[in-house]
């Protein structure tokens, strides 16, 4: 990608490498990329980064990654990052997710285009998700460069590098046709999603100090459930106090709970299900202090 723009828009593009100084060879690596770009005339800026304790690290880089990407960006002025994401990861992230139970917005394709984790006010572009892996490696050697290899790309002990490695194995897999399916998926998540902002906006009451709301679901029809479901995830979204969101099966507890009159507690709330003037009502509130001694 850093050849690709720099032919085509040249003097007018700038790169980053972050170090997640994960390895030895990541602070060679990164200044192998320097050197490339001073050739090429590309501005270039190391972004060294560390990772916080516990959690999934994986996890953790991505989200120290795009932190440090959306202020370089921020810094030197520049609306918008490029990421060389391809066919390829777009099919791996559908089977993995697939595997995981994923719901709707899981599966579906990343965007083009969108506003960068941990920086909304930059914009996230993904210009190679119509090629492959493959078409980008032929490029680079015909530039003659030769692409950093991280050994986690192939560490078993990473589910990407596990599936990665299950669809070089397995040649009817087709990493294309996997992606168009993702993209599918994306279109019926925008569906969903407009649905979803008619019932946040018909059937949500925010409570004074938008801190609690109440939920009253506009229809118990089993064909509506996705759409209830989705609505609850925005709603904790938007008032839960975890710093990082439930995940699909949890939600999926909180709203069997919810649809039996039930009361539970997720991400900093209290969700109680009581009987309205209408039909059923659910209340989301803050999670009392929990009582110590």
């Amino acid at each position: 990608m850093l050849v690709l723009a720099a032919r085509a828009f040249p003097q007018r593009v700038e790169a980053a490498t972050v170090d997640h100084r994960l390895r030895p060879e990541s602070a060679d690596e990164a200044a192998m990329v320097a050197r490339v770009c001073r050739e090429l005339g590309v501005p270039h800026a190391i972004l060294p980064v560390t990772l916080p304790k516990g959690g999934n690290m994986q996890s953790r880089a991505r989200h120290e990654r795009y932190l440090a990407l959306g202020g370089w960006a921020r810094e030197r002025g520049l609306p918008v990052v490029a990421t060389a994401h391809h066919i390829e990861d777009q099919a791996e992230t559908l089977l993995m997710r697939l595997n995981r139970g994923s719901g709707l917005k899981g599966l579906a394709a990343m965007r083009t285009r969108r506003a960068m984790p941990m920086a909304a006010d930059i914009m996230l572009i993904r210009p190679l998700l119509g090629w492959h892996r493959g078409e980008l490696a032929a490029l680079c050697a015909a530039a003659g460069l030769e692409p950093a290899c991280d050994p986690s790309n192939e560490d078993p002990k990473y589910d990407r590098a596990r599936f990665r490695a299950a669809m070089a194995k397995a040649e009817w897999l087709d990493a294309e046709g996997l992606a168009r399916s993702a993209r599918h998926l994306r279109d019926a998540f925008d569906a969903l999603e407009a649905m979803v902002d008619e019932e946040l906006r018909d059937s949500v009451t925010f409570l004074p100090g938008d801190e609690a709301a109440i939920y009253a679901p506009s229809s118990r029809e089993t064909g509506v459930r996705g759409l209830r479901f989705r609505v609850i995830e925005r709603l904790i979204g938007e008032l839960g106090r975890a710093q990082t969101g439930p995940r699909g099966a949890e939600i999926e507890r909180l709203l069997t709970t919810l649809e039996s009159g039930g009361t539970a507690t997720l991400a900093g709330l209290r969700c109680a299900a009581k009987q309205g003037h209408g039909g059923p009502e659910w209340l989301f509130t803050p999670e009392p202090p929990r009582k110590t001694g």
